[in-house]
């Protein structure tokens, strides 16, 4: 959220160029303005983006930068027109923090995809959105003590639902509930039973099994061997290795749907032969490269392919309402500030575990 790059009062765990090495660091946030909500920071979640953004894979290049989309914590202060939140409530923030309001995609709760959305890091922040001593600076997000965002992008915190949970759900919860709600929620009410792909098994996909099941679909995961085979077994899922061109025949026109979660780049036609014909291939890892795919196979099975990125404003609070219902909630370790770098290397790596790492944040007193 805005950030004034000069100010005190702020501690933060930032990048202070792409070694992305995390070092305590201190920064302003702006006074509540009329609609801002003003939160302390108890807990945020630490996602592969966070990575990505302070590595400089992604070209963002902006430092110092504090990461961090997957926010839970306690209301301190509000502005003079907020109605629906006040001092002591838990919220969460999530992706974007910001968005033009005016356009046909704010309009329909598509803010996410508004072309004037500003992201809770990285995002410049610019004239005519309040809080004139942010402008030309870039956000910085939840590895922080505090932070400012209009009422609209903060999120009440179901009773059923810890604030060290929370974060995740902003971030991997709602990338995977929104094409799940699309492909299967949506199409359930049809009174179809929905067959449901996930390729690749770490926090996405965990998270993808989760809700895919409690909305009443077979689920099969595609990962790289069987190693994963009886964690997939456990949330009810089968398990089919895309490097085994014997299973991928034996699954050949199963799913009406996949969602590819994994973010590195490779190879897909194995994968998308198991989709039933006029069935739909989405995209929600990150990935900068081109995929190859054979317009033919498009053609004649009538495939689609989409891209997916998080959800809008209701869509997220219809997330968080389901995951209550369902009690569902990512696996998480809570970790301690000095323990954040250790992370990025696992996840840089690719050594880190499905479980989601959480910092408390309280514990960046103690650097």
């Amino acid at each position: 959220m805005a950030t004034i790059l000069d100010g005190k009062g702020t501690l933060a765990l930032a990048a202070l160029d792409a070694n992305a090495n995390l070092t305590k660091h201190e920064f302003g946030r702006p006074e509540p303005e009329a609609n801002d909500v003003s939160i302390d920071i108890k807990y945020c979640g630490m996602c592969h983006s966070d990575l990505h953004a302070c590595n400089g894979d992604w070209g963002i290049n902006l430092y110092p930068i504090a990461p961090g989309h997957e926010i839970g914590g306690i209301v301190q202060s509000v502005g003079s027109n907020v109605t629906n939140y006040k001092v002591g409530d838990r919220v969460a923030v999530g992706c974007f923090v910001s968005s033009c309001r005016t356009c046909e995609l704010c309009e329909s709760s598509d803010e996410n995809l508004c072309n004037g959305h500003l992201q809770t890091y990285s995002s410049v922040w610019p004239e005519g959105r309040g809080h004139k001593e942010c402008v030309g600076c870039h956000t910085n997000g939840g590895y922080t003590s505090q932070i400012t965002v209009d009422q609209h992008f903060v999120y009440s915190v179901p009773d059923k639902i810890s604030l060290e949970h929370v974060g995740p759900l902003l971030c991997a919860g709602i990338t995977m509930f929104t094409p799940l709600n699309k492909h299967v929620l949506k199409k359930k009410q049809e009174g179809k039973t929905i067959k449901v792909g996930i390729a690749g098994f770490g926090g996405l996909g965990h998270m993808g099994v989760k809700l895919a099941k409690a909305m009443g679909a077979d689920v099969v995961v595609f990962s790289r061997t069987t190693s994963k085979a009886e964690e997939a077994a456990k949330l009810g899922a089968t398990l089919v290795a895309h490097g085994d061109p014997d299973a991928l025949k034996a699954a050949a026109y199963s799913c009406d749907v996949i969602v590819d979660t994994i973010a590195v780049s490779h190879p897909i036609d194995g994968i998308m032969s198991c989709l039933k014909k006029k069935g739909t291939y989405v995209f929600i890892g990150g990935i900068p490269q081109p995929v190859s795919v054979s317009p033919f196979a498009l053609l004649f099975h009538n495939w689609s392919m989409e891209g997916s990125l998080v959800g809008g404003v209701q869509e997220t609070k219809d997330m968080l309402a389901f995951c209550a219902e369902h009690d569902i909630v990512p696996d998480i370790q809570v970790i301690a500030a000095k323990d954040a770098n250790a992370q990025f290397q696992a996840m840089a790596a690719g050594t880190s575990s499905a479980e989601r790492c959480v910092i408390d944040m309280s514990t960046l007193a103690d650097l």
